[in-house]
């Protein structure tokens, strides 16, 4: 498939598809996804002079793509044949008598199988492999976006957004560019994603009337989604049977508000008969919900359940509740309860059909939060874990930010301890929720590097224990590397691996990078309110919105403990809820996250908390220095309007960088009067 100009390609540029198109390839099975993956064979056939058949004949093959009702030609498959059912997007991959072969149970599968390969590269056609499984570990590897149909006067077209416009929507309308929708669904099943939903869960005005009156422009999107594999959701306002019914009540136990939903949703299936369900924000910021009319939250999700249960559709709801018009003063009040506390007592009453959505950390996606203590809670209840991978509070794509680090840990995190269930574990085939973080900038992501981090969500979700340096191989082999293949010249090799290396030393650490320099010691939140760029350490200090850090001139940090504090460590099983109140025991990366210290209180580390914060904050800084000078001796390697690109956003992350240096050391400073142990300049 071409990409429309001037869209960088990803991990899809032409080059990826040359091992294959350079071959003879057999792909046998029927249905819409067979023939997009015979349709990408042939276009890479196309470009490098292979061949490919729909029907077997008498000819040998490099590449066999086929289900397995499909009659293979007998010396084929043989062996690669699967004992078991293969699910529906599962394959198995071999390679045997000089023949690759994919073989799959549906369409879905071989589509996912095609891929595979891809990835491989000319490594697909080297030496004898014995057959692998692969399966995906989670049914739904989702991208929520949140895309305004019309521009919002403060979030724009795009709620944090940080990649230019909607690839969707502009001023009110769809775009109209399915060539670019399409390009982009094909990134996404590239990497293993398999739904969206198209809109903003802050659901305004005018995206309420997708669900009715403007259901064909959704409809136009499914279309171009369908031959991906990927499934569309809509998020949709909870009070719409009153903004768009003309009911007077949205109450979920009124039978009239019930009959509005199924009909309602009736009319969507008719329209788009795959549609995969409902996305809720409810009771959350605004957004209207159950507890207008008394009700709980599994009473407004199981309204929205019943609707969808007779077409398979399933309504993710959101677990995002906390007041967020708190008084600033009540330490007894803590926004990292709220999600626990509202759904926890829910458990067992949700329908088959209910996702509970449960944001990673209990806070709101800071670089480093602990897991949120709701995984672990709701053992009757299909959960999914939500990602944030548009960066709103590590970076805003103007700073490099490799998320899958963290993710990593997130998902290998254990509530019980060692030997116990860990987070990939308790969503193991349910759903990994990601905020998208693409827009309609020419490199999709508006920082480059930060395609990484949307190639390796869709990684993780297929398979969670994936080690995050491999996908950043993979995801430099796809986009930077894969010309280098086939006929390069040998001299090329050097510089191959000096490409490699060189994006390694600079995205590798660049999580732990982001936060040495940000909020320390996991208290979070000290960035500038509402756009959240930039350090402002008291920004949210004394806001509705929440208290994150309780700074004074003895210490730092909120007291979360049973035995003082606000109790929510008792949100958790054992050994972490013993964990997390011991002031001996707690990680330190996490201490000012659970409890409230001294400045001299000594960490694990043997370091002082401010000694911590001064060492920390210098070294980050001086990393990002480190990271741009090492682009600058790269210009070679890349592309120079990439490299150009870069290099401007590493300027600013140097400038950011140290801002966020000199105003948390000088707070700290300034607050504990202790001085820097080394003598640095403090302003």
């Amino acid at each position: 498939m071409t990409i429309p100009d001037p869209v960088h390609p990803a991990w899809l540029p032409s080059e990826a598809f040359r091992a294959i198109g350079a071959r003879r390839t057999l792909v046998l099975g029927d249905g819409l996804l067979a023939g997009t993956v015979h349709d990408e064979v042939a276009q890479a056939c196309a470009r490098y002079g292979g061949r490919v058949r729909r029907d077997a004949g008498s000819e040998p093959y490099d590449l066999v793509l086929a289900l397995t009702t499909a009659e293979v030609p007998p010396g084929v498959a043989g062996e690669v044949r699967p004992d078991s059912a293969l699910g529906d997007e599962g394959y198995v991959l071999a390679r045997r008598d000089g023949t690759t072969v994919v073989l799959a149970d549906e369409p879905a599968g071989l589509l996912y199988g095609l891929f595979h390969v891809v990835r491989l590269g000319e490594g697909a056609f080297a030496a004898e492999r014995p057959a692998e499984h692969h399966r995906p570990a989670t049914r739904r590897r989702m991208l929520d976006h949140w895309d305004n149909v019309d521009v919002h006067p403060v979030m724009g077209q795009v709620e944090r957004g940080y990649a230019g416009g909607s690839v969707f929507w502009r001023d009110g309308a769809p775009r109209g560019e399915l060539a670019r929708v399409r390009a982009y669904a094909r990134l996404l099943a590239a990497c293993g994603v398999n739904a969206i939903s198209v809109n903003n869960v802050n659901v305004h005005a005018t995206e309420a009337h997708l669900l009715t009156d403007r259901l064909g422009d959704v409809a136009a999107l499914a279309d171009v989604f369908r031959p991906y594999g990927i499934r569309v959701h809509l998020s949709v306002n909870f009070a719409s049977p009153v903004v768009l019914g003309g009911r007077p009540t949205a109450d979920p136990l009124d039978e009239d508000v019930r009959t509005w939903w199924a009909d309602v949703t009736e009319r969507v299936y008719e329209t788009i008969p795959d549609f995969g369900g409902y996305v809720v924000k409810a009771d959350s910021e605004g957004q209207p919900g159950p507890f207008a009319y008394g009700r709980d939250h599994a009473d407004g999700a199981n309204l929205l359940a019943e609707a969808l249960a007779p077409y398979g559709g399933v309504v993710h709801w959101r677990a995002f509740v906390y007041n967020h018009r708190q008084d600033w003063r009540d330490r007894s009040t803590d926004r990292a309860r709220a999600a626990y506390d509202h759904f926890a007592p829910l458990d067992g009453r949700f329908r088959d059909n209910v996702i509970l959505q449960v944001k990673h950390g209990p806070v709101d996606f800071q670089a480093r939060e602990p897991v949120s203590p709701v995984v672990a809670a709701m053992p009757a209840t299909r959960l999914a874990v939500e990602l944030q991978v548009t960066q709103e509070y590590t970076g805003q794509q103007r700073h490099v930010c490799y998320l899958a680090p963290m993710w990593r840990e997130v998902l290998g995190f254990r509530p019980w301890g060692d030997g116990g269930a860990d987070v990939a574990e308790l969503v193991g085939g349910g759903d990994l929720v990601g905020v998208s973080n693409v827009g309609d900038d020419p490199y999709w992501t508006g920082h480059p590097l930060a395609q990484a981090n949307l190639y390796a969500f869709g990684r993780l979700a297929w398979e969670p224990r994936l080690d995050p340096a491999a996908i950043l191989d993979e995801w430099i082999d796809l986009t930077f590397l894969q010309a280098a293949t086939g006929d390069a010249e040998p001299a090329a090799s050097g510089a191959t691996d000096r490409l490699r290396r060189t994006l390694h030393e600079i995205m590798d650490d660049s999580w732990r990078t982001y936060e040495r320099y940000t909020a320390p010691l996991g208290v979070g939140f000290m960035v500038r309110p509402g756009h959240h760029y930039g350090p402002d350490v008291d920004g949210y200090e004394y806001t509705p919105w929440g208290t994150y850090h309780f700074a004074d001139r003895d210490g730092v940090g909120v007291d979360r403990t049973r035995a003082t504090g606000t109790g929510f460590t008792g949100q958790y099983p054992p050994p972490w809820s013993e964990v997390y109140e011991s002031l001996a025991d707690c990680p330190d990366e996490l201490l000012l996250f659970f409890h409230h210290v001294p400045y001299g209180h000594v960490l694990h580390s043997g370091s002082t908390v401010i000694q911590h914060i001064y060492d920390t904050h210098f070294a980050g800084a001086e990393q990002v220095t480190e990271t741009r000078r090492r682009w600058q001796e790269a210009a070679g390697l890349f592309d120079p309007s990439l490299h150009a690109r870069v290099k401007a956003l590493l300027d600013e992350q140097v400038r950011c960088a140290e801002e966020w240096r000199d105003q948390i050391n000088a707070y700290f400073f300034r607050k504990s009067g202790v001085p820097d142990a080394h003598g640095r300049c403090i302003p």
